[in-house]
């Protein structure tokens, strides 16, 4: 099983992945937590020059090829071999990422990224995503917040200093690749509280594993 957080600077894509990792770990599965960029030895130095206000000299070609590098290594040294070990895989940020960001937020188009994408990935692809929904105002203002509190304003706030305009193509974007295959990425609204958000990811996960809430409720599952 394969399982993607994806949305806006500030959506809460990292609560929902450490929520859902309990929930599938507390009946017994195997569950492996990764990131875009950085879930690999190599990811981790790409992370650092995307994510840096230092490199705000990077062109949107150079920033397009560093994730779809950090994707590439991502999948063949930690997403396919936990796969195929048998664990379950949560990934904060993948594929659809890419495509609403440098397609859609940096204007450069989706088709080609798409091919591009398929070759990153060589047919490893999630079976659910689960995209976040929220006003680019409110994750811009949760994301400064936690970017101060955590002290990483300038070593992870390139894309928070970009203009209101480019988050609001990012959720437009997003929302238009939901709209187009709503078999496979359910919306949820991230103003709503952690908890109830959650209700919605673990009904669908519920749902796809066929895992009994009954079983669940009363502590009894056998995985």
């Amino acid at each position: 099983m394969f399982i993607t957080f994806e949305g806006i600077e500030g959506c809460g894509k990292s609560t929902q992945t450490e929520f859902l990792r309990d929930y599938l770990e507390g009946l017994g599965y195997s569950v492996l937590v990764t990131l875009e960029p950085g879930g690999s030895r190599l990811g981790v130095e790409l992370r650092r020059m995307l994510l840096s206000l230092e490199s705000d000299d990077l062109t949107r070609e150079a920033e397009l090829f560093l994730y779809l590098a950090d994707r590439a290594q991502h999948v063949h040294q930690v997403i396919r071999p936990a796969l195929e070990a048998g664990r379950i895989v949560i990934s904060d940020r993948f594929t659809h990422s890419t495509l609403a960001y440098q397609g859609y937020g940096r204007e450069m188009g989706v088709d080609a990224l798409q091919e591009m994408n398929i070759m990153a990935v060589d047919g490893t692809v999630p079976d659910i995503t689960f995209l976040l929904d929220l006003p680019p105002e409110t994750g811009l203002r949760r994301a400064l917040g936690r970017n101060m509190e955590k002290n990483l304003t300038s070593s992870e706030g390139r894309f928070e200093a970009e203009a209101l305009e480019f988050h609001v193509r990012v959720r437009q974007g997003y929302l238009e690749l939901a709209s187009r295959k709503k078999e496979k990425i359910v919306v949820l609204d991230a103003q709503a509280l952690p908890e109830t958000v959650f209700q919605g990811v673990v009904g669908k996960v519920n749902e796809i594993m066929k895992i009994d809430k009954k079983c669940v409720d009363n502590a009894n599952c056998k995985v």
